[in-house]
Order: C-alpha cells, then sequence, then structure tokens
C-alpha cells in the first residue's frame, strides 16, 4: 500500500470514495504524473513541476492547482471558498469532478507548454 492510499484510509467511507475519484481523474487525465505526498497531502508532478494537490477536511475537499490553475477557471470556481491557488469544494454539495478534470488538463498542458518552450530557448544559438 502506497502512502497515498495510507492517506485517503484514514477518512470514512464516504470521503474516501471522493478521494478515490479526483485521484483516479488525475491519473487517467495524466498517467504520467508523479504521484508523491507533499505538503501533508497527495500531489502530482509532471516535467518536474507541481500538477495539482487535495486533501481532505472535516467539512471540505481542498484543491489546489496553483494560482493559474485557479484565474483560469475562476467564474466556474466563484462559487466556492478560495485562496491563492485553493479552493474548497464542501463535503454537503455534490463535488464538481468534470470540473476538477478540466482544471487537470489545463494544468497538464501549461506544464507541458511550459516544457516545451524552455527546451526551444535552451536550443537557440546565442547571438
Amino acid at each position: 500500500m502506497n502512502e497515498i492510499e495510507k492517506y485517503i484510509l484514514q477518512f470514512p467511507k464516504d470521503v474516501q470514495d471522493i478521494l478515490r475519484k479526483i485521484r483516479k481523474l488525475i491519473t487517467d487525465n495524466a498517467p504520467e504524473a508523479e504521484e508523491l505526498m507533499a505538503y501533508g497531502m497527495p500531489g502530482y508532478k509532471t516535467n518536474k513541476r507541481p500538477l495539482v494537490y487535495f486533501a481532505a477536511f472535516k467539512n471540505h475537499i481542498g484543491f489546489y492547482a496553483t494560482p493559474s490553475g485557479h484565474s483560469e477557471f475562476s467564474e466556474a470556481l466563484s462559487t466556492y471558498k478560495q485562496g491563492r491557488g485553493s479552493v474548497q469544494f464542501p463535503l454537503d454539495q455534490p463535488i464538481p469532478y468534470e470540473l476538477v478534470e478540466r482544471i487537470v488538463k489545463f494544468r497538464l498542458t501549461e506544464n507541458d507548454n511550459r516544457m516545451k518552450s524552455e527546451m526551444e530557448r535552451k536550443r537557440k544559438p546565442i547571438a
């Protein structure tokens, strides 16, 4: 059993189901992502850059997609409590899985584009 599964198992069954579904959305859409525990929560990296993190709390699921992931979806996230680079999905409301998936895809593209830009810069000869 890995660290992520141990983390998930510490919560009530209904919360475990939510966490597993979020985890599956991430791994299905970013199968090459490195899965790790960071800041005490499950996290994912692509191209050595943070992709997303998530965590369970007493009354909500925290989802962390860095400021860019949240600013890109600010309108869709506007009904949820937010911080810089974080959003809270209340456990007494349906979790917006489709929105989580869209954010993961956006962050994945963003990380891929950054890597491509860096590689292009390294290839350009100095004038």
